[in-house]
Parts: C-alpha cells; sequence; structure tokens
C-alpha cells in the first residue's frame, strides 16, 4: 500500500486516496498504516481499512443487495463458512449463481461474476457437474443461454492456469529462478495440489518445503 500509494502520486501528481479491504480471518488483525522512521525524518501512510468478516452476520443483507460488490462480500463468506464442507457450498453457490440471473444485470456482467464465484467457490467434479446440470436447466427454462459449453471449457481452463501462474510467481518471488523440473511440477499439477502449495508458500523455508508431497 505504501509503495503503490506514493508511485500513484509520483505518476499523476495527485493526492491519493487508500482503502484497504481485509480478506484474512483473523479478527483482531487491523492495520491502519505502514511507515518509518530514521534520523527525525518520518515517512507514514495512514489508511481507512474494511474487515469482510465484520460481515458475517449480514449474509441475507448483502445478498438482497442489487450492489455486485455486495454479492462477491457474500460469495467470500460463504466461501469460508463451507470450507471442507461440499455439499453446503453447492447449495451456497447454486444460490449465488441464480441470484445473477435474478438481477437485471447485463450478460457481460453476470459472466464476469460468475467467474468470480466459479474462482472462489470450488466444488469437488462431481458436484462441480451437478450445478452444470443445474446452471443449463435453469438457463433453458428462463431462455438465457449465457454461459456455453464452450465458454465453460475456457473458463476452467483459465482459471487452472491463472492458479498454476500466480504460483509460480509466488515460488519465483521467495526462492528465486524455477528450475525446469520445478516449472513441469507445478504445471502438471492438481487442483489440490495447487491449492495445498499455495497454502505453504508464505511459510515454507524451502522450495521442497513447499512442493512436498506430504498432505
Amino acid at each position: 500500500m505504501f509503495t503503490y500509494s506514493y508511485r500513484l502520486f509520483e505518476r499523476f501528481g495527485r493526492p491519493v486516496a487508500s482503502l484497504v479491504v481485509l480478506a484474512d480471518p483473523h479478527r483482531r488483525w487491523r492495520p491502519d498504516g505502514y511507515g518509518f522512521e530514521l534520523f527525525g525524518s518520518r515517512h507514514w501512510l495512514s489508511f481507512p481499512t474494511v474487515k469482510l468478516l465484520d460481515y458475517k452476520a449480514d449474509i441475507d443483507s448483502l445478498l438482497a443487495n442489487p450492489n455486485p460488490f455486495a454479492l462477491v462480500t457474500a460469495a467470500h463468506l460463504l466461501t469460508r463458512q463451507t470450507r471442507n464442507q461440499p455439499r453446503q457450498r453447492l447449495a451456497a453457490k447454486w444460490k449465488l449463481v441464480r441470484l445473477l440471473y435474478e438481477r437485471d444485470w447485463s450478460k457481460e456482467r453476470v459472466i464476469g461474476l460468475f467467474k468470480v464465484l466459479d474462482w472462489m467457490m470450488s466444488l469437488p467434479d462431481a458436484l462441480e457437474g451437478r450445478l452444470w446440470q443445474d446452471i443449463e436447466a435453469f438457463e433453458g427454462k428462463r431462455n438465457m443461454p449465457y454461459i456455453t459449453s464452450v465458454e465453460r471449457i475456457g473458463m476452467r481452463k483459465g482459471f487452472e492456469r491463472g492458479r498454476e501462474q500466480l504460483l509460480l510467481d509466488q515460488l519465483t518471488h521467495r526462492f528465486g529462478p524455477l528450475s525446469e523440473a520445478a516449472v513441469a511440477r507445478v504445471e502438471s499439477a492438481t487442483a489440490a495440489d495447487i491449492d495445498r502449495w499455495a497454502r505453504r508458500v508464505l511459510d515454507a523455508s524451502s522450495l521442497d518445503e513447499v512442493l512436498s508431497d506430504d498432505a
């Protein structure tokens, strides 16, 4: 935030307002500034924060709110609530998808928000198949064929490739240039592998520790 703020100011020569959205699960962690002081010189950035966890009790209100950001916030909270509960996540995801179609939104907005929901609320393959059956039936009843099979396949491949690339970028940042073998291992990994390794990146002391087969 500190770096982004001064670089934007430097580039555009205008005051910059910074807002932090905290999506972590730690209720007490609420940073409100960053900076440093040296030899009497002080540089500091203060910023307001929004903690998504504070809206945990307001999911119904978020779902009723026509603002797209309210829907995404609800999706984030429901994703956390249904961790390791695939059937409950399927029900929550299907509820959110129906809301996309029930709002008076353009096809482009529906598809764009669907991509966000689909990325956030991953499901086992069997339940993912059930969701798509429900989507196709729902679209047929409403005569709203927004997401075709081709788009579905393309989105899935794009999400998977995007997650792989993000992990590769994180690994390179932590451990330096990666070997061809390490890159190949990430690119051939399953979605579950990518998720597991991504959770290890911040705390692992070595690349081998991140890419370990241990659960």
